[in-house]
């Protein structure tokens, strides 16, 4: 394991490991970090580790858009020994959602997208949908709209469940997958029209369900910018951010630096090489599937910048990419009451409210970590982990590749030791 940190010796504090910073806002406060605390975040990834939970990872706190602590434990690649470095590549699949809602704020701010336009008018199979409803398939009383999408409220399902618009979901990831390699791979585009015409799970704006919006809004992005999602995103994010091993697909002299996916079994940590969402594991092909809900990958470098550009409200480095105005309409929405209650089955997210595409604390004290009112962020299916707390200025980013993880236990276990080391 190797850990850094900027720790140092306070002589106002008279402790040992702990640095005083001001943050100025509307009150002037204090802000201690506890450097001997911080370095606790590296002990637990590597019990983690020595555990045989996770083949390996990364993590790094910003705190007042300095790096004050930094670990890496374990292998990107147990077979080839190869360690997890900073400049390691992980398959984000659901952090790129925060990143999808960043390309749809810039439209919405330029006046291209209104939040309430049909998806219709971007992808027209979403003009006639059907509800599955207990007495068979219904119409919609409403089409399904932008904002719709961003907070998950849309009735679109993942392929995940045995209900009907789950079941049409499963057609389109099925053949995402069978013509991934083939000379006709799917288009962001035509995964977008095949989910149109599916149903949904519940009429639009009336539930609460995660599920494929994010791959929606993707689309709409390519219509409403008038170039492919990824060419959108490299040109308005990802090249001016720095961002320069993160996009949808990789190039053969980076395949080295990308992590492998592993899954526990009864014998350990064992390798895993399927696809998962139309997102091909090997990153070894052409992608023309660049999902706005699971594609990207990325290092916990390049993640960091898009992380620590909404944390400056926008901006970052001099470079203006979103309004103040706009970072603070994307994270502190709220879902309505009866949208609300449909989350309280996901124990993970207790104490969150979810609007475009992330979470957000509204109940610290129903919450299973020790978080912060108005944080917000959000993880990915092989547990890479991100969150920004304005409230004290601190982004945690966490990188590892372990299948079905989410947030999961290592995940709750770090943010708990980094809420005591930043006061």
């Amino acid at each position: 394991m190797r850990f850094q940190s900027g720790g140092a010796v306070d002589p106002a504090s008279g402790f040992e490991g702990v640095q005083r910073a001001r943050i100025y806002g509307k009150e002037e406060i204090m802000s201690m970090i506890d450097y001997k605390r911080l370095t606790g975040l590296g002990k637990v990834l590597e019990e983690s580790v020595q555990a045989g939970q996770i083949a390996g990872g990364n993590l790094c706190v910003l705190h007042r858009g300095q790096e004050v602590y930094y670990a890496e434990s374990g292998y990107g690649d147990i077979a080839n020994r190869r360690k997890i470095a900073r400049d390691s590549i992980f398959r984000l699949y659901s952090m790129t959602k925060p990143v999808t809602s960043a390309a749809v704020m810039l439209l919405m701010e330029r006046g291209i997208v209104d939040l309430l336009d049909p998806v219709s008018k971007y992808i027209p199979t979403f003009a006639d949908m059907k509800v599955a409803a207990p007495e068979g398939d219904v119409a919609v009383n409403r089409q399904v709209t932008v904002k719709d999408c961003l907070s998950m409220t849309s009735g679109l399902a993942y392929n995940c469940d045995p209900d009907p618009a789950s079941r049409d979901a499963a057609l389109v990831y099925d053949e995402l997958d069978q013509r991934l390699y083939s000379d006709n791979p799917m288009t962001t585009m035509e995964a977008a029209r095949k989910l149109g015409q599916g149903r949904l799970a519940f009429q639009p704006g009336e539930s609460w369900r995660y599920g494929t919006s994010a791959d929606i809004l993707g689309a709409v992005v390519e219509a409403a910018s008038g170039a492919r999602f990824g060419e959108f995103l490299n040109r308005e994010f990802f090249e001016p951010l720095c961002m320069k091993d993160t996009g949808f697909g990789l190039d053969a002299p980076k395949r080295d630096r990308l992590t492998k996916v592993y899954e526990a079994t009864a014998d350990g940590l064992a390798e895993y090489h399927g696809n998962h969402l139309g997102i091909c594991n090997h990153m070894d092909t052409d992608i023309r599937f660049e999902s706005g809900g699971a594609g990207l990958v990325s290092t916990i470098v390049d993640y960091g910048h898009f992380a620590q550009m909404l944390m400056n409200n926008g901006t970052y480095q001099g470079r203006e990419y979103l309004a103040p105005s706009t970072v603070a309409y994307m994270t502190g929405c709220r879902l309505y009451p009866h949208q609300q209650s449909m989350m309280a089955g996901w124990e993970s997210l207790a104490g969150y409210s979810y609007s475009n595409l992330m979470r957000v604390m509204t109940e610290p004290s129903l919450a299973v970590i020790n978080g912060s009112q108005g944080e917000y962020g959000w993880d990915g299916w092989l547990g890479p982990y991100f969150a920004n707390m304005p409230d004290i200025d601190t982004t945690f980013l966490m990188m590892v590749q372990l299948r079905d993880a989410g947030t999961f236990t290592l995940t709750r276990k770090l943010r708990n030791v980094l809420a005591t080391a930043i006061i």
